[in-house]
């Protein structure tokens, strides 16, 4: 029987996809390099740091330390001042009723975001009060495809991976997932369906029945 589901932010819960591309394509576009919708889908589920390595790859380039850094912060902070107007009506399709759903089952509810952001975004969408464990960047050591994210989510809520549902719309989430040995289900994202255990349009194809 599940006793939790713990979710992935971004693309799952609530879209805030464009503020991020925009955000990084101003970024390499200051480095001089071109970056367009389709490079984006290199960085989905990906680190902050670990997107801007993926970006100066992409433009054969190399930057200090102090750059490095530098660029990561302006970069957070445009995103950031991108989603203030972000609000519950954002929602992504199914997510209110199923977080409500589980709470009212007793089902444990969680966050395994890569972003560093996830806390700042809940609050802003009013949902923040739904979770019971909340992992995010600035919780792990490895980011995903590792498992540390999802692992350290269920390790907080005293379940085992195998009683725990995570959603995920990214193919680094769903290989972190089934490598920490929970069920991966795919959302939104039909490019990684084969990855995972099951897959649905959105969370509005999804009964908590299925798995009582």
């Amino acid at each position: 029987m599940v006793k939790a589901l713990i979710f992935d932010l971004d693309g799952v819960i609530v879209t805030t996809e464009h503020n991020h591309f925009i955000a990084w394509q101003r970024t390499a576009n200051s480095l001089g390099i071109e970056f367009e919708e389709e490079h984006n889908e290199l960085l989905k589920g990906v680190s902050r740091a670990d997107s801007l390595k993926k970006i100066l790859e992409l433009g054969s380039k190399t930057i200090s330390n102090e750059a490095f850094e530098a660029l990561l912060k302006s970069k957070n902070d445009f995103y950031v001042d991108s989603i203030q107007e972000l609000n519950q009506s954002d929602l992504l399709p199914g997510v209110l009723d199923l977080l409500h759903e589980a709470k009212s089952k007793g089902i444990k509810l969680g966050i395994g975001s890569s972003s560093k952001n996830a806390n700042f975004i809940l609050k802003l969408i009013k949902i923040d009060h739904l979770f019971d464990v909340v992992i995010d960047g600035n919780g792990v050591e490895h980011p995903k495809p590792h498992p540390e994210v999802f692992l350290n989510g269920a390790k907080s809520l005293g379940l085992s991976p195998s009683e725990c549902i995570v959603f995920e719309d990214a193919a680094s989430g769903i290989t972190a997932a089934k490598a920490g040995g929970f069920i991966a289900i795919a959302v939104g994202n039909p490019n990684i369906a084969e990855m995972a255990d099951t897959y649905f349009n959105d969370l509005t194809e999804f009964s908590l029945e299925a798995y009582a």
